[in-house]
């Protein structure tokens, strides 16, 4: 068991895939420390890591060189745990399920009993934002409303960690805005902590406690930004100099990252 001061802590993270045409480097040297109750976003380039760091706290990818503990445990032990929820990019769900049942499912595979189901189902579309939908099935519902069922099933393990990779990136700008208002209340009223991939720096800057900004393949850390915005965030903060000062500062992160010919 690895023993180490915060929720997420990484030290020297490497990760190299072995190919039919060789090693790729997908991470080289990541070191980061994520507190309790923090917000942090990953903003960088296609393919250059995001999702992998993800992936080796979920236990889904093993890293090559350095170390990782989730919550003091190796991700490993933190999957056994079940530390953790997970929010794919894809909604995920069941079309023969509804929506209720689609939440229930790795609550079935977890032995809880059904009374406790059903109080964590009703809990957690309370806190998406769906009650009322339980009984609707996937196709019944609009994408952003997959989408929060998804996050819902995610929050029905009951953790104190959210991982979610990339999970508004192909809904259209409006609904994108209003799930990020949606994410932000639910982090307010839940105090977990949330580790979430994007491509979208206003959406980064908007959510964000923490911005950890990547370099291209190999993925380094190259620059964490503290946001100085106030936790509570309307959406038109967007238009603020201090809003747009820090976007500046990622922006000119991810350029500095990247090498033109």
């Amino acid at each position: 068991m690895i023993k180490a001061g915060g929720v997420i802590s990484a030290q020297n993270l490497s990760l190299t895939f072995e190919t039919n045409d060789g090693p790729v480097h997908a991470l080289s040297d990541v070191n980061l420390d994520i507190g309790k109750g923090e917000f942090v976003s990953f903003i960088g380039p296609s393919g250059c890591g995001k999702t992998t760091f993800l992936r080796v706290i979920a236990d889904l990818e093993q890293p090559t060189g350095g170390t990782i503990s989730v919550n003091g445990m190796t991700p490993e032990e933190a999957r056994r745990a079940r530390a953790y929820g997970y929010v794919f990019q894809a909604a995920s769900l069941y079309p023969w399920r509804t929506i209720e049942k689609n939440i229930a499912l790795p609550l079935e595979i977890m032995g809880i009993s059904r009374a406790e189901q059903g109080e964590r189902i009703a809990r957690v579309l309370e806190l998406v934002d769906l009650s009322g939908f339980g009984k609707k099935y996937p196709w019944q519902l609009s994408g952003g409303m997959q989408q929060r069922a998804s996050i819902a099933r995610a929050l029905a393990f009951d953790a104190d960690l959210l991982l979610m990779d990339e999970p508004f990136g192909a809904l259209d700008e409006i609904v994108r805005d209003h799930l990020n208002e949606q994410l932000l209340k639910l982090w307010d009223r839940t105090d977990k902590t949330i580790c979430f991939v994007t491509h979208s720096i206003p959406e980064a800057v908007y959510l964000s406690t923490k911005i950890v900004v990547m370099s291209p393949r190999p993925g380094r850390v190259t620059d964490v930004i503290e946001s100085t915005l106030p936790k509570e965030r309307p959406l038109d903060i967007r238009e603020t100099p201090e809003f747009l000062e820090i976007a500046h500062r990622v922006r000119e992160g991810l350029r500095a990252g990247h090498s033109y010919d």
